[in-house]
């Protein structure tokens, strides 16, 4: 038995499934879970000691490449002082001015410590600014696992076969208004059926949680439209793309403004984070300020923050961008090239350093064209690239990211990897 498989068969003794998040497990592509003992730049080292391409980057934080010296470096400065104070810090004073400085539709931002917080703190907060109830959000995003948000929602709920989570009261439900994305039809009916009760759009202005799927030209537009005739708050989901598409996200992208932003992610540098922020009116209705409660023993952990800004100032001072967007599109049109050439029906879609593939002739533009796409057939591309040294991740309803560390041979040699997979299907 190797050693992922011992460690696997452990695991399972005492962790439900054997693993700490549901698509770890492998379940929608076979085989047993690979466990880590390092990572540097694109690459993984498993328990047994083989090294693989990483295009999961630890789910997306990891845009300067694993165990960048940089962060690393920061880390290791704010330790000397201590792991964590519960007080104030000087370091969550320059996060907030950062998010400030690089998207600046964040007048004030709170940090917390996941995406799922973030999220859930962004819709009591709206909630508590309207005094309106019920949200609307979208088939396939995926905003975390609140009781709340976790209604047809993308990533691992997706992939096991559970978009509607057991354990969340149907009346919890009922306050949630679900859509199709990429259907301005879709949400002006939602809001006439909900006339003044509607607190919040919530939205992955490019949901990336049950693939990459990308807004149809003035779609997001029209969710700001709506939101603001409607006096409603729109809510960018940007755990995601924030800080990895483009200094200032989506929004800076597609120049619409949202009244809160969610992040995560890059923002902790690989260590636990979160954070919500937005206009300063909003924003002031948190405690100690305003009546909507919101806490957090470790939130703007000296650590977390200090990982945090090395990575943001990283990007501000290499505006990697472009670089990261070239990368994107060499894989994109070795994925599409393969599969034309082949014959095998497939969409590639791709932004910047995201991408996904869809077997399907179909194009994707929301949750119910993902689920055209064959699985199957991706849970045998996904073993054959791994099996060559390739990891993708372990499910076809999610994205796969890149980093500034894949460049050269590494991306050359992983393309050529994954052209001859496509050959071989």
């Amino acid at each position: 038995m190797g050693a992922s498989e011992d460690l696997f068969a452990r695991a399972l003794k005492r962790i439900p499934g054997g693993v700490n998040s549901p698509v770890r497990a492998f379940r929608s592509v076979g085989g047993t879970p690979f466990f880590v003992r390092s990572a540097h730049g694109a690459i993984l080292v498993t328990a047994d000691g083989r090294e693989l391409v990483d295009f999961v980057c630890t789910w997306g934080p990891a845009i300067h490449g694993h165990n960048n010296p940089r962060i690393k470096a920061a880390i290791a400065a704010a330790l000397e002082d201590g792991t964590s104070f519960g007080t104030p810090n000087p370091y969550e004073v320059r996060m907030a001015e950062l998010i400030h400085q690089m998207v600046p539709s964040i007048d004030k931002v709170r940090m917390c410590n996941s995406g799922t917080e973030a999220t859930m703190s962004a819709v009591r907060l709206a909630r508590g600014f309207t005094g309106r109830d019920k949200i609307i959000k979208f088939s396939g995003c995926y905003h975390g696992h609140s009781d709340s948000l976790l209604i047809k929602a993308g990533s691992g709920a997706l992939t096991h076969g559970h978009p509607d989570s057991a354990g969340i009261p149907a009346a919890f439900a009922r306050e949630t208004v679900v859509i199709p994305f990429n259907d301005p039809a879709a949400v002006d009916a939602a809001f006439a059926a909900n006339a003044g009760s509607v607190a919040a759009v919530i939205v992955e202005p490019y949901p990336a949680n049950v693939g990459l799927i990308l807004p149809e030209a003035g779609f997001l537009a029209h969710l700001r439209a709506a939101c603001t005739r409607n006096g409603s708050l729109l809510i960018f989901d940007e755990v995601m793309t924030g800080f990895r598409l483009a200094r200032g996200g989506v929004q800076e992208i597609e120049g619409v403004v949202p009244d809160l932003t969610a992040l995560g992610k890059i923002i902790g540098g690989g260590l636990p984070v979160g954070a919500f922020g937005g206009r300063a009116e909003v924003m002031d209705q948190l405690a100690p300020l305003g009546p909507v409660y919101q806490a957090g023993t470790l939130s703007g952990n000296p650590l977390a923050m200090a990982a945090g800004i090395a990575a943001l100032e990283l990007l501000e001072e290499t505006l990697p961008y472009p670089r990261l967007d070239a990368l994107g599109r060499q894989v994109q049109a070795a994925l599409a090239g393969a599969c034309r050439a082949k014959g095998l029906p497939a969409q590639v879609p791709q932004a910047g350093s995201m991408f996904s593939i869809f077997f399907t002739g179909a194009h994707v533009r929301d949750y119910a064209g993902a689920l055209t796409g064959d699985a199957p057939l991706f849970a045998r591309f996904f073993r054959a690239c791994l099996e060559e040294g390739v990891y993708l991740p372990p499910s076809a309803y999610e994205t796969a990211f890149l980093s500034t560390a894949h460049e050269g041979k590494t991306i050359d040699r992983a393309c050529e990897i994954m052209e001859s997979v496509i050959r071989k299907l």
